[in-house]
């Protein structure tokens, strides 16, 4: 098994100073905006905006409880195809309370899992052991469940932060 490398902070130039960037939106496609959006609502997510400038253009953002960063979707909005997100993570202090919340909700939640390489999970279920990482390690849990359109969203357990984060 490999360990896991970070970066040193020292990689940065001290004498740049390195604009901030922070993740605030993500677009995901969806076939049905309204359909899109009664799931979202209904996982408790809170609704930002709802917005039609004319027929072909609707942007509806909703953030999931306690995230900086929200989620867009609509008509007019993204070229993707519906349902191809397959990487959106909810980071979680506690992986087994927030997968029951979200059933409680009407998702449908996998049952718990981590990776059999114990770093992140495969991007198919090749290596998917069933239940909790045995040692609890931060980043190494995970459930996952789909929107109404087929995007592929996971609930990810870190209790202690790598170095730097």
């Amino acid at each position: 098994m490999s360990s896991l490398q970070t970066s040193p902070d020292s990689a940065v130039d001290a004498t740049e100073q390195q604009q901030t960037m922070a993740l605030e939106v993500v677009v995901i496609p969806v076939a049905d905006v309204d359909r899109a959006l009664q799931f979202y609502r209904g996982l408790g997510w809170r609704l930002d905006a709802d917005v039609t400038t004319d027929p072909a253009f609707r942007v509806v953002q909703l953030t999931p409880p306690g995230s900086g960063c929200s989620i867009i979707f609509g008509r007019g909005v993204t070229t993707a195809i519906p349902g191809s997100s397959q990487g959106l993570h909810l980071i979680v202090l506690d992986l087994e309370k927030a997968r029951a919340e979200l059933v409680a909700r009407g998702a449908e939640v996998s049952e718990p899992f981590h990776d059999a390489g114990g770093v992140f999970h495969h991007a198919d279920d090749a290596a998917l052991v069933a239940g909790v990482d045995p040692e609890r390690r931060s980043y190494g849990s995970f459930a996952s469940f789909l929107d109404p359109d087929g995007n592929r969203w996971f609930l990810q357990e870190i209790q202690e932060r790598l170095p730097g984060r």
